[in-house]
């Protein structure tokens, strides 16, 4: 009898990931995606299979194996991968998660584009890293139609070569980015990468990049200092006549997470590049692309929430303690309702960003261009905590790396670290609304909407534009305050799209949990009164 398992939670696939979600399901109707229901479903099944799943452990457990030389001495700057990771990647591509909103545009496609990606990025992360680099690559383009023209239909198909071959020989192709550099990092204008014009249309680049992610990619845009100032360029792995282009990768990053995705340090010696935008104004260029890849950061954080709870829920739903199963017990009914309850906001926020980039009004591009940087700061930073407590519910099954939490706690940091980490975001929100009112004015209409329906959050909404004021009016003292300013706002924009949108006991519980005088510092110290049994049901 000691020999048979029993009380333990069965393998959770199976399930249609996208049917049982019910706030994504609930958002992409909301917000112009209803059309994609069947497609969204499709994935769902797909990335809720056994051999999906086993898929993401093995790229993850496999990491990528970077080879300078080969058997003869050769320089190849050579990345192998286990083939579950291009299985991955390959089925991203083909459902769209890259660029079906590009492609494909139409009301609402920005919105189910977001949802693909998350339903993949919920199960294997690391992959997401140049899938949304590729989606993001498009505004940038299109800042020269010559280049666009070239590789735009190669960005927009939906199959995947991870052969590194002449950009004419392929159908396809996957980007990548390399701003950073050892001496600046966030600094990019500390960029010491030289590019000289080789007097052919293209460009000679020499220095260093200290993250290079994915440099398996087709391409990349690099920022390097051109004799107008810092410049903006596209760079192929391999030149139109086949030949490689130096792109000499130095290492790969031993990370906490994102195991499965190679980042790099890599070497430039008169590397081939072609100019993208106007010269000298490289961030204003590649900024375009960065924006695209916070919004993904908000994404992949609110799919690592989802894996998180949905896993804790399974697991306390199916073992028992003390005489009841978990979820009966009412000390964990408030963990899972209140991990639902973050993994709700972050949802909702994530897809109501999604639907500001499908509109081409002044207004949504006001507003998207600082509730961006507001939800990557704060959607990224709570999903690490989030990912902690949703491991503790399984016990010590959740802290061993056969359970796929210890490998989402991993992975949440780097979330909010990608595309500017706590500082930097803060500091661009005040950027933003000093040198862009009309964004800080989008946001707060939007935070008046909700107005008027919990006094609790009315008051939260009193305290955030006072806090606003303060930093407009003190210039000297506001970096001091940024994290403040930004939490404050946050929370507000979570609260106001909860209570216009979400189900009225999702909305409730979230002004009260996190807004309220008595709002807790841990998950599950939630206010009585919450209706926290239909809640966690939502889990």
């Amino acid at each position: 009898m000691t020999h048979e398992v029993v009380n333990q939670a069965p393998p959770r696939t199976g399930l249609n990931e996208f049917l049982i979600n019910p706030a994504l399901v609930e958002a992409v109707e909301r917000y112009d995606g209803q059309w994609a229901t069947e497609q969204l479903g499709a994935t769902g099944a797909l990335v809720g299979q056994a051999d999906f799943q086993h898929d993401a452990e093995l790229a993850d457990t496999r990491p990528p194996v970077f080879s300078s030389h080969d058997r003869w001495g050769n320089r190849v700057d050579d990345i192998e991968f286990h083939p579950a990771y291009h299985r991955i990647i390959g089925a991203a591509v083909e459902h769209g998660a890259h660029t079906a909103c590009w492609s494909s545009p139409r009301p609402g496609a920005h919105v189910a584009r977001a949802a693909t990606f998350m339903l993949f990025a919920q199960v294997e992360p690391g992959h997401a890293c140049p899938v949304s680099m590729t989606h993001a690559v498009v505004p940038s383009l299109r800042f020269t139609p010559e280049l666009a023209d070239v590789w735009l239909p190669k960005v927009y198909a939906r199959t995947y070569d991870p052969r590194l071959r002449a950009p004419q020989d392929k159908a396809s192709a996957i980007f990548g980015m390399a701003m950073t550099e050892k001496q600046g990092g966030s600094d990019v204008r500390a960029n010491s990468t030289r590019a000289v014009d080789a007097g052919d249309g293209s460009w000679r680049l020499t220095g260093h990049k200290w993250f290079c992610s994915a440099p398996q990619s087709d391409a990349f845009l690099v920022l390097a200092q051109a004799p107008a100032g810092l410049s903006c360029f596209l760079v192929p792995r391999v030149l139109p006549g086949g030949d490689r282009n130096v792109f000499r990768i130095q290492r790969l990053k031993d990370k906490l997470g994102n195991r499965s995705n190679a980042s790099s340090e890599i070497e430039l010696d008169g590397t081939a590049g072609w100019l993208l935008g106007e010269p000298g104004r490289g961030v204003r260029t590649i900024i375009e692309m960065v924006a695209q890849t916070r919004l993904d950061c908000v994404l992949g954080s609110a799919a690592g929430m989802r894996q998180s709870v949905a896993e804790a829920a399974w697991h306390v739903r199916h073992r028992s303690a003390f005489g009841a199963l978990l979820i009966d017990q009412p000390a964990m009914t408030a963990v899972i309702a209140d991990l639902q309850l973050e993994a709700e906001a972050a949802t909702w926020t994530a897809l109501r960003l999604a639907a500001a980039y499908d509109s081409a009004d002044p207004e949504a591009a006001a507003f998207r261009r600082l509730a961006t940087a507001v939800a990557k700061y704060w959607v990224c930073k709570r999903g690490p905590n989030h990912a902690y407590e949703a491991l503790e519910c399984l016990g010590g099954n959740g802290y061993t790396e056969s359970f796929p939490l210890a490998r989402r706690y991993r992975e949440q940091p780097v979330m909010a670290v990608w595309e500017g980490s706590g500082n930097v975001i803060a500091l661009d929100v005040l950027r933003a609304m000093t040198r862009e009112p009309e964004s800080l004015e989008a946001v707060d209409r939007e935070l008046a909407s909700a107005l008027g329906v919990h006094a609790t959050y009315d008051t939260h909404v009193t305290a955030t534009r006072h806090l606003i004021t303060q930093a407009a009016t003190s210039p000297s003292s506001a970096p001091a305050q940024a994290r403040r300013v930004v939490e404050s706002l946050a929370l507000a924009l979570q609260a106001a799209v909860l209570i216009r949108e979400a189900p009225a006991p999702i909305a409730d519980a979230f002004v009260a949990a996190r807004l309220g005088p008595d709002r807790s510092l841990e998950y599950g110290a939630l206010p009585p009164g919450l209706d926290v049994t239909a809640i966690a049901a939502r889990a």
